[in-house]
């Protein structure tokens, strides 16, 4: 039977599309971000989450007056210039900076000469959920939900990857705005067109072109595949599963078939941490499980440790 397809998505950044400030961000303070963490050890990924959150992507009025984009103030250790702003308080005092380059400079120092940052630099440099939760814990934002701000940026712009010590591109998260009806080509060995829909009601990401969204608190596939138009084995098959399991908060669920090999320009993987297996890397890269297997025909069956290649793609 001959089933309509209608997909609910539209890109929030396509081809020609309006520029995106923290893209711009990113490409211009990343290598200063860089920099930083081999000179003193704060992870790129923070500085950068912290430098678009603080300055609203180097447009707010602290950034691009006083050169400030981590929103220090002045302390009683302060000797150089300043400017007043309201803030928590009317008229505090901010510390002003002659370039962007001294602003992230004195942002490394600032928490690395701080007793209450101290524990911070026993992290690892790629634990970014750890850096962002301490930064918290340690009142450098009054915002209770500055972690969860901090971690959304790093994981919507993959700034993790910077971490590594290398500039990378990166790509805008999709999201759903309004309703758009796209034309899918149809299935191998499927005579009609097929279609899915996808609810408008939450935010959908994409990775490697493969729209997701992550699981909330109390979902499951089955309620998951019910709002988007779907068929629970169809989701199921979708993220690699012959029968549901449960699923866990925060978990991608991809809602189409996921591709081949992965990304364009993302031709390996170096495995981040013991225990990741070939299953894992397949998800985070929106890859099908079996052509990752086929990849890594060398890697079948053995226990992934961190500092292990997996081929993403030839």
């Amino acid at each position: 039977m001959k089933r309509l397809l209608l997909v609910l998505m539209t890109v929030l950044l396509s081809i020609g599309a309006a520029k995106n400030p923290k893209l711009d961000y990113i490409d211009k303070y990343s290598d200063l971000a860089i920099k930083e963490m081999k000179r003193t050890g704060v992870p790129a990924s923070i500085t950068l989450a912290q430098g678009i959150l603080e300055s609203n992507a180097g447009q707010s009025v602290l950034a691009t007056k006083g050169n400030n984009h981590f929103g220090i103030k002045c302390h009683n250790d302060w000797r150089g210039k300043t400017m007043k702003m309201d803030d928590n308080a009317p008229k505090e005092c901010f510390r002003v900076y002659p370039n962007a380059a001294a602003s992230f400079r004195d942002h490394s120092d600032f928490l690395r000469s701080r007793d209450r940052y101290k524990s911070l630099f026993e992290l690892k440099q790629t634990d970014y959920k750890g850096w962002a939760r301490g930064l918290k814990k340690a009142g450098y934002a009054t915002d209770p939900g500055y972690a969860d701000k901090l971690i959304t940026l790093i994981e919507d712009y993959e700034l993790y990857r910077f971490d590594k010590g290398v500039k990378v591109s990166v790509k805008p998260p999709l999201e759903i705005e309004e309703p758009k009806v796209v034309q899918l080509e149809p299935r191998p060995g499927m005579k009609y067109q097929e279609s899915v829909t996808f609810s408008t009601a939450r935010k959908v990401y994409s990775q490697n072109g493969v729209p997701f969204v992550y699981s909330e608190a109390g979902e499951t596939y089955a309620s998951i595949a019910a709002s988007n138009g779907l068929f629970l084995k169809e989701l199921l098959r979708f993220n690699d599963y012959e029968q549901e399991l449960a699923l866990e908060p925060g978990t991608m669920v991809y809602l189409a078939r996921k591709k081949a090999q992965g990304p364009v320009g993302v031709n390996k993987y170096v495995v981040e941490k013991d225990g990741e297996t070939l299953r894992d890397i397949a998800q985070r890269f929106g890859i099908r499980y079996a052509a990752l297997q086929k990849l890594n025909i060398v890697l079948y069956g053995k226990t992934l440790e961190e500092g292990d290649t997996v081929i993403l793609r030839k």
